[in-house]
């Protein structure tokens, strides 16, 4: 089955009050917050509530500190150093990209413009004076532009800007001529999709939509200050694997979610402010122990056979670390010969697993999911090889590209060494992986190594952290909590 290609829509309407939505009919909006989300994103405490510093954040995936927008005249900028996603996708990638837009700081070389340095297609059509009607009828002449475009041409991530609200706004305040713009801008949202749904390619496609605003504005009209209706900005997302928002969206967070969108993972070399807030993983590094197979409480019934005394704290200490790591420890405790200690733990929990290894709750389901997705799959183990292997036969030894045991990298976990094995025989950036562990040693190596972590403990508790998420179990999870995890 082919791959469905990638595709990704940002709709960028200047100066919408988020109020409006929630007291106006915007349909196509409201279409797609429920197939995603619409939810309020506060303008960064550095940065001026100016079309200039927003949309630079906004597309740029980094805040006024580093690409130096701080106004509406754009000098002094650094769009050089950090681009916008059509400028890195088309330079980077050679993905074609295409921007739309009427205000000229945008595509223009005017007032140290453009913001948009070099897309691969653009289409600029300036208003014919700064007023309510004429951006009225800017907008149109563009959204009846990018709709031939969108319908007809193959292109992979696309900006399209609308003023008109904004132009109003500040002409007339925000009332009801400011509202019935917004309406208006809505319409021709719907026309846009529509357009997409047109295409002959389109079954075949997956499309992700950010519709997203720059700034709020006062009742009387105007923007630039720090006041919560100035400050209040907003996005609605839908998407493959876009879900609920997550608790805090920010604007350097749209142009990361273009990259996740059309499967690019940035160079860490970007130094990018935004994360994306749903990611599908280039593969998905899997332990076995406690996570998909119920191993856990046969390793720490052998240990506690072996060293009959043993603490419970000791004992969970021992959770996702090797046998030799294990025997190590015990050796400290009881004073017996590590090696003898490792041969006997060895050989009792290979008996064990062999008898008794049933998987985990909810296991199978996440690997029967990952199959359909045709997500990369590695088994990723601290455990001994023929202890890999007896599970194996209860996992199904098929689904896995890869599997490394204990002694199969220089290291095994805490360290990173697993992990990052797993990555390089799998083709992909360890930080785009999604790593599922269980224990505390096992989130560790992975966390080491730069991956995303979806961690469902088994017997220590698991706090939650930077780039990892914490769930109980896997039963019923789903494409969009996997897209979610770990950012």
């Amino acid at each position: 089955m082919p791959v469905a290609a990638r595709r990704v829509l940002v709709v960028g309407i200047d100066g919408v009050r988020l109020d409006v939505l929630h007291r106006r009919p915007t349909p196509h909006l409201d279409a797609i917050a429920a197939d995603g989300f619409l939810t309020a994103v506060q303008v960064g405490d550095d940065t001026p509530t100016l079309s200039g510093p927003c949309w630079a954040t906004i597309v740029t995936g980094v805040g006024p500190a580093k690409h130096g927008v701080w106004s509406n005249d754009l000098s002094g900028h650094r769009l050089d150093v950090f681009p916008d996603f059509a400028t890195r996708l088309d330079h980077h990638d050679g993905r074609r990209t295409f921007v739309a837009a009427g205000w000229r700081p945008l595509l223009q070389p005017r007032d140290g413009g453009p913001l948009f340095r070099a897309p691969s297609r653009t289409t600029f059509i300036a208003p014919q004076a700064d007023t309510p009607e004429a951006w009225e009828e800017c907008d149109e002449r563009i959204t009846e532009a990018v709709a031939h475009v969108l319908a007809e041409d193959d292109v992979e991530a696309s900006f399209v800007y609308l003023g008109a609200p904004d132009e109003t706004a500040h002409v007339l305040g925000c009332g009801e001529a400011y509202e019935a713009s917004v309406h208006r801008a809505d319409a021709r949202l719907g026309r846009l999709l529509a357009a997409v749904r047109s295409r002959r390619a389109y079954a075949d496609e997956r499309w992700t939509y950010l519709v997203v605003t720059d700034h709020g504005h006062v009742d009387a009209g105007g923007h630039g200050g720090r006041s919560a209706e100035e400050r209040t900005a907003w996005l609605a997302a839908a998407g493959p694997g876009i879900g609920k928002a997550p608790p805090r969206v920010r604007q350097s967070d749209v142009a990361a979610q273009v990259f996740a969108a059309v499967g690019r993972h940035p160079d860490r070399h970007w130094t990018l402010d935004g994360r994306p807030f749903a990611a599908e993983p280039h593969a998905v590094l899997l332990d076995m122990d406690g996570t998909l197979v119920d191993t856990e409480s046969l390793w720490l019934r052998t240990v506690r056979e072996r060293v009959p005394g043993i603490g419970v704290d000791d004992l969970f200490d021992v959770l996702g670390r090797s046998t030799a790591d294990t025997a190590r420890h015990l050796h400290r405790l009881t004073g017996a010969d590590p090696r003898e200690l490792a041969a006997d733990l060895d050989a009792r929990f290979l008996d064990a697993v062999q008898r008794e290894a049933t998987p985990l709750p909810g296991a199978l389901e996440l690997l029967d999911l990952l199959k359909e997705l045709d997500l990369p799959m590695a088994l990723v183990s601290a455990s001994a090889r023929p202890v890999v292997d007896a599970a194996l036969k209860v996992l199904g030894a098929d689904r896995f590209r890869t599997t490394f045991a204990e002694g199969e990298t220089p290291r095994t976990k805490p360290a990173a060494d697993p992990y990052l094995a797993a990555a390089r025989a799998l083709g992909v950036d360890p930080a785009a992986c999604l790593a599922v562990e269980d224990s505390a040693a096992g989130v560790a190596a992975a966390e080491a190594a730069g991956c995303r972590v979806l961690a469902v403990p088994s017997y220590a508790p698991i706090g939650k952290g930077t780039r990892r998420t914490v769930r109980r179990g896997l039963t019923g999870i789903d494409r969009k909590e996997l897209w979610a995890a770990g950012l």
